[in-house]
């Protein structure tokens, strides 16, 4: 059996292979069967600050201003003295989480405004969760915000963040950055002990029958992969942060070229939707067996082997890889050339 431990935000963890946040974190029993399978941690759903303020509305109309113009209505919905919202909901499951299953907990936090950050990471922290990870879902839609303010969100955050919240904090970052390898750099110097590539942006769709823009998901695919591949190998060696990647693993070669480019963990979620939680059993031992085929004893032997900084033809991975792919097109038979 080979060693298929690694260190993730400074926790020991058992193999390189964690669910990311998804609603098979929302079920115990779903979160039981991935611990089964051989999950070494669980990154929860995600909490989100708008979906907190949203209710809070609601629940303040419903309860609270009920006799607005009609004083005969003050007691037709009366007011509970106790209620159970979502924060709350999600508080109380990531302590369930946390007593239920023996792999460390990583809590998810998607906020919008930096007092939203603070004030659930302090929640998520005092609730027992082992580790955070920042889901800054932001699309710079404003044509007057520049590139450099962008960043400085993302910088000015986590440098908040980290005066009221002594979690290891992962970044889990988009594709959509200029300077990816500068910025990481600029997030571990603010504080953080890892990055996750890359959050998959939804895109929204047009029914062209309503003219409505809907929201569509679209699974991911093992080709989505190699665009997180290609970051970690030129990411690894020239930061010291934990490394993870995330969208598009299915399967053990996906995770082993990631580990082979420097990965620390694979993140899955869309196989497990499909498949179930036993398919990460599955990739376990597909994982081990590999190992062993190939001689090495340990995940470590092999992590980080074909980055950047040990390949054999590093260009590969900048533009000399864009002129040999052309290159390698063959046109079909019988077209004209």
């Amino acid at each position: 059996m080979a060693d298929l431990s690694t260190q993730y935000l400074g926790l020991a963890l058992k193999n390189p292979l964690v669910p990311s946040a998804s609603p098979l974190s929302k079920d115990l029993d779903s979160a039981k069967q991935l611990e089964d399978a051989e999950a070494s941690a669980l990154v929860m759903h995600s909490l989100f600050e708008e979906q907190i303020e949203s209710e809070s509305r609601r629940h303040d109309r419903f309860f609270h201003q009920q006799a607005i113009g009609h004083a005969e209505a003050s007691s037709f919905h009366p007011t509970p003295l106790e209620y159970s919202n979502y924060q709350d909901r999600y508080l109380e499951k990531l302590q369930q989480l946390k007593s239920q299953l023996n792999i460390p907990i990583i809590a998810s936090l998607n906020g919008t405004t930096a007092d939203g950050w603070i004030e659930y990471g302090k929640a998520i922290q005092q609730a027992g969760a082992d580790a955070l990870e920042l889901n800054v879902y932001f699309i710079a839609a404003d044509i007057e915000m520049s590139s450099q303010q962008v960043e400085a969100r993302y910088i000015d955050l986590l440098t908040e963040l980290r005066q009221h919240v002594t979690l290891p904090i992962s970044m889990k970052l988009s594709s959509q950055f200029s300077s990816p390898l500068h910025f990481i750099r600029r997030l571990q110097q603010a504080g953080a002990k890892g990055v996750s590539l890359f959050n998959r942006f939804y895109q929204p769709e047009v029914d062209l029958e309503t003219l409505q823009v809907i929201p569509k998901l679209h699974l991911s695919t093992s080709t989505e992969a190699l665009l997180r591949i290609r970051w970690i190998a030129l990411l690894y060696g020239q930061v010291d942060l934990s490394l993870a990647v995330t969208g598009g693993f299915h399967t053990v070669d996906d995770v082993v070229k990631a580990l082979l480019v420097g990965a620390d963990i694979t993140h899955l979620c869309s196989v497990l939707l499909e498949k179930g939680p036993q398919q990460l059993k599955i990739i376990h031992n597909d994982l081990n067996d590999w190992l062993e085929q190939h001689e090495y004893e340990s995940v470590q032997q092999l992590k980080g082997s074909i980055s950047k900084q040990y390949a054999i033809n590093p260009a590969a991975y900048e533009r000399t890889n864009y002129i040999d792919v052309l290159n390698s097109y063959t046109p079909g038979s019988g077209l004209l050339r």
